[in-house]
């Protein structure tokens, strides 16, 4: 039987820094896992990551599986593959990361709606999917990690749809643990603030490349994956992370709301023409 890894969003960043940690992962007698799947849109960036993946781990398998997993299609088709690699002599996944995902700043009556309803369906409804059609495969000493955010604490103005978008992810892991312990299944939500990675660049269409004083995404994930050993259910790194968690438990949300959309500014092409 095959154990595999599968890690979501990862050509770059934290899910990056997920394939590099995870590939030397052994199990319990000592043995590589057999195969490593890097799911993303960018084949070429999977593919280069494999290839150096698979130099630095001999005898593990990287596969690389370019694809949008938008919407439910994400997990149609990893039950495909998953579905084909158990008739090929069974298949056992060891670690899911869901870490694919993006945000969009601006505030929603200005931003593109189409763009906005597609970042629901990547950070909500796909990593939904993909862990429906993984569990499956699961048992005894699997584990899960979603990647949420800081933004799943609070109600952000001018961030209005990824707060919401990771309050879920946040939420529905928080419960999946719950569900899921007396299986031996263990979930954990990494929730990280500002990290030095392509997120602002993409969040703003290129007005930020990058957040100040973003933290080390292999610290980042470092952090998660020790937590995770420990049977921890959420993971917030650094402590003005924790605190900024913390604080919302004392104001409203719509408070907060309002606090974040003046002391939070991001740049946004569509506020801009506005």
């Amino acid at each position: 039987m095959k154990k595999i890894i599968i890690v979501t969003g990862a050509s770059s960043g934290i899910g990056l820094e997920f394939a590099r940690q995870l590939a030397p992962r052994k199990d319990c007698s000592g043995r590589l896992m057999d195969e490593l799947w890097l799911v993303a849109r960018r084949a070429d960036r999977l593919t280069n990551l494999a290839v150096c993946l698979e130099r630095d781990n001999p005898g593990l398998v990287v596969k690389p599986v370019a694809a949008d997993l938008g919407g439910r299609t994400g997990g149609v088709l990893l039950s495909g593959l998953l579905t084909k690699a158990a008739a090929d002599g069974g298949a056992f996944v060891d670690t899911l990361v869901n870490n694919a995902g993006f945000g969009t700043y601006g505030r929603f009556d200005t931003t593109d709606l189409t763009r906005q309803l597609d970042e629901i369906d990547l950070n909500v409804t796909s990593l939904t999917a993909v862990t429906g059609a993984v569990l499956p495969y699961m048992g005894r000493g699997s584990r899960i990690i979603n990647t949420a955010s800081l933004a799943a604490f609070s109600s952000m103005g001018g961030f209005a749809v990824y707060a919401a978008s990771k309050a879920y992810v946040l939420n529905f892991s928080l419960a999946l643990a719950a569900e899921l312990e007396c299986s031996g299944i263990a979930v954990i939500a990494l929730c990280p603030g500002s990290v030095d990675t392509e997120f602002a660049d993409v969040a703003s269409e290129g007005l930020r490349k990058k957040v100040l004083h973003g933290k080390s995404p292999a610290l980042v994930v470092k952090h998660c994956l020790k937590l995770l050993e420990k049977g921890k259910k959420i993971a917030i790194m650094a402590l003005k992370w924790r605190i900024k968690a913390f604080l919302p438990r004392f104001f409203s949300r719509y408070f907060t709301a309002k606090v974040t959309m003046f002391t939070e500014k991001r740049p946004s092409r569509a506020d801009a023409q506005h």
